[in-house]
C-alpha cells in the first residue's frame, strides 16, 4: 500500500497463534519487515508468521496513537470488524 509521505497507517495483524497485533507506523513495508525479522515488536517476535488483516489511514502520529489505543480496548470480533468496515 502506497501513502502520502508523513502520513500514518494503524494496522492490524493475526498471529500464527490466532491473536491480534494492532500498531502504528508512517512505512508499513518497512514495519513488517522488521516484524517479520523479529525486530518489530515483542509480542510478534514469538508469534510469526502472522497476516495482514488491514489497514486504517490516519493524518498523523498522535491521531495514529489515539486510534491504536482505541482499538486495543475492543473484543476481537470489534476489531475485525473495524478493519473490515468501508473505508470514507
Amino acid at each position: 500500500m502506497d501513502t502520502p509521505e508523513n502520513s500514518w497507517l494503524v494496522y492490524l495483524l493475526e498471529c500464527r497463534d490466532g491473536t491480534y497485533y494492532c500498531g502504528i507506523t508512517n512505512d508499513l513495508p518497512k514495519r513488517l519487515k522488521a516484524h517479520w525479522a523479529g525486530k518489530g515488536a515483542k509480542y510478534t517476535k514469538t508469534r510469526r508468521p502472522f497476516s495482514l488483516i488491514g489497514t486504517i489511514p490516519v493524518p498523523d502520529k498522535v491521531a495514529a496513537a489515539k486510534l491504536e489505543y482505541f482499538i486495543k480496548q475492543q473484543t476481537r470480533e470489534e476489531k475485525r470488524r473495524i478493519f473490515q468496515s468501508p473505508k470514507s
